[in-house]
């Protein structure tokens, strides 16, 4: 286990400011009072281009043209058109109810390559958090005379000919940790302008829920903001969001994720990652048509609280239920459903890691046939074995491409922030193609390239060790613990997200023996050091063992910071979240008397 501290504590610094300049914020006052200043005006994203888009936009619904919105197949596609579609209604409601179409992906594709020909039925197109760079799908369209309509964020090469594209990184706009949520918001922003309203932020909280959901940096203010803003109580109005937080509410107030009493919360982005987010990637991913449908409907104002027949298990004969109420309940379905097939994909690819001796190897690479497993969730089976064996990894199925080669293809994943798996790949010159981002992408490999991308990715990733490795903000022994600085690290769940991540402490040399050790219920093991408890939860046999015993065995702790309150009282807690025996330690004789 390697521990490194982040940076040399300053006596200066609260605990909150220590641990927010390690994630590099100096100014912690600005950090932690963001407010509208921050949000940047929407003609950043230039204003000839807005001009342009509400001008076409305008054009159809005057002259009562149908158009298509394509609903990208992710949260951030299902929040951003659902956002669209929500302040449309709100402003042209009769064009919408008449005149707005949907087209859903059947499984996890983007962008307009699958649409074309049911999209040169219409006059206009508008694609949300895809398409910058479909530029051959823009010119057919162009050519059919239909309008393309593209509020993106994804990077492009260029800025296409044939459409009236709208991307923060196709332009000057200062904050690109902006997702197309974020410019679904700012399109209609200027709308509000152009119309004298102030309708946008009656979605403030799709937009949270979107930054949120594509791992926007929270290291920036205005998506901070944005998050924030639309996280606290008074702005949860979505009948999906707010149903699904109402249906998790007792996992949302766990001691991870629940808000802390500072920021008027409703939900944590960490909250929002885990029991919201995955929800709507679990339709995306393994839902059928129908039920992406469902889900999707459920998020639009004037479409959730409609009356369906209901699809219940024992419901009566006629019996109706509202789309927010099927929704809710397909949702848990799917998740339960994925969670199978996950739990498949782990314990087939578990048994090739050992019978392939795979571990010899910087990368793991599952070479399986077609059918082998669900395709849909391969990328979160990846997820799961990187964490666990924290390296890259790579799960691919057998194909025949168009030139009749055999070649491997599926999703990759890398390991660690530092990483870019992707270069990597791509250095080894063994691709077909990799596309994506740096630790999360497609890969395809050809069927005679597989021991070169092993060989080449092993001699890149030499220094890569697979010992777990933590960095924290600081190293205490129980002589000079601080609980004050534990309860203020405890009350940061609002700001854990994407580049500010989970504060750890490491406690070294601990003395554990039968004094200071108790097992509790459920195997949870606590380790008392008045005033401070360190518990573990899900506790081994063997720790039992090696703990509760008279001999003192000295541990290095690495921890997690929270509150434990009960009657009234509030006390700061540990959890362990990693040990090891401290072999170096010798305690003196005074601290082997006193232990």
């Amino acid at each position: 286990m390697k521990i490194k501290l982040i940076n040399e504590p300053n006596n200066l610094f609260s605990a909150t400011q220590q641990v927010l300049f390690n994630r590099g914020i100096t100014n912690t006052f600005e950090y932690l009072n963001v407010s509208e200043k921050n949000l940047n005006p929407p003609e950043a994203l230039g204003e000839e281009n807005l001009k342009r888009g509400l001008k076409i936009l305008f054009q159809h619904i005057t002259n009562s043209n149908d158009i298509l919105l394509l609903v990208d197949a992710d949260n951030d596609g299902y929040t951003s058109s659902a956002l669209f579609a929500n302040y449309l209604y709100k402003t042209f409601p009769a064009f919408v109810q008449e005149h707005l179409k949907f087209f859903f992906h059947d499984g996890k594709q983007h962008g307009l390559n699958d649409v074309i020909d049911i999209a040169k039925k219409y006059k206009m197109v508008i694609c949300i958090d895809s398409s910058s760079n479909d530029y051959e799908e823009h010119k057919i369209l162009y050519d059919n005379k239909t309008d393309v309509l593209v509020l993106d964020h994804h990077e492009a090469d260029k800025v296409s000919e044939y459409a009236c594209v709208i991307n923060n990184q196709l332009c000057d706009y200062p904050n690109k940790e902006l997702s197309g949520v974020g410019i679904a918001y700012q399109f209609c922003r200027y709308i509000d302008k152009m119309l004298n309203k102030n309708y946008a932020d009656d979605f403030l909280d799709l937009v949270a829920s979107g930054l949120t959901g594509d791992m926007m940096s929270m290291k920036s203010l205005e998506t901070k903001y944005l998050i924030f803003k639309g996280f606290k109580k008074e702005n949860i109005k979505n009948p999906f969001i707010l149903n699904m937080c109402t249906k998790n509410n007792f996992s949302l107030n766990k001691a991870d994720y629940r808000p802390s009493e500072n920021n008027d919360l409703f939900i944590t982005p960490m909250g929002a990652a885990f029991f919201l987010i995955p929800y709507v990637n679990a339709i995306v991913r393994s839902g059928n048509l129908e039920e992406k449908i469902t889900v999707f409907n459920s998020m639009l104002d004037f479409k959730a609280n409609e009356l369906v027949p209901s699809i219940k298990r024992g419901h009566a004969e006629g019996e109706m239920e509202t789309v927010i109420e099927q929704a809710i309940r397909i949702c848990t379905n799917v998740k339960n459903r994925q969670q199978k097939s996950v739990d498949h994909i782990v314990e087939l690819l578990e048994k090739q890691i050992i019978d392939n001796d795979m571990m010899k190897h910087k990368v793991l690479l599952f070479l399986l046939e077609q059918g082998e497993v669900d395709k849909n969730v391969a990328g979160l089976a990846a997820n799961k074995f990187m964490s666990k064996y924290q390296r890259p990894v790579a799960i691919l199925t057998r194909c025949i491409d168009e030139n009749s080669d055999v070649v491997f293809q599926g999703s990759a994943r890398g390991y660690g922030d530092e990483m870019d798996f992707r270069n990597v790949c791509l250095s080894t010159e063994c691709c077909k193609f990799c596309s994506g981002h740096a630790n999360a992408f497609g890969l395809s490999l050809y069927g005679d390239n597989i021991e070169n991308f092993l060989a080449r990715t092993d001699e890149a990733l030499s220094e890569l060790s697979a010992e777990p490795s933590y960095f924290v903000d600081y190293i205490w022994t129980i002589d000079n613990i601080k609980p004050e600085k534990i309860i203020d690290i405890a009350e940061m769940n609002d700001y854990w997200g994407k580049d500010l991540d989970r504060a750890y402490i490491c406690l070294k040399n601990i003395p554990v023996n039968q004094d200071n050790f108790k097992v509790m219920k459920s195997n949870t093991l606590k380790f008392e050091y008045s005033p401070v408890d360190i518990i573990k939860f899900k506790g081994e046999d063997e720790e039992v063992e090696l703990f509760n015993k008279p001999t003192t065995t000295y541990i290095n702790a690495v921890c997690k910071c929270t509150i434990n309150e009960f009657n009234g009282m509030v006390n700061p807690q540990l959890i362990l979240v990693d040990y090891e025996i401290s072999k170096d330690f010798k305690p003196n004789i005074m601290q082997a008397w006193n232990f």
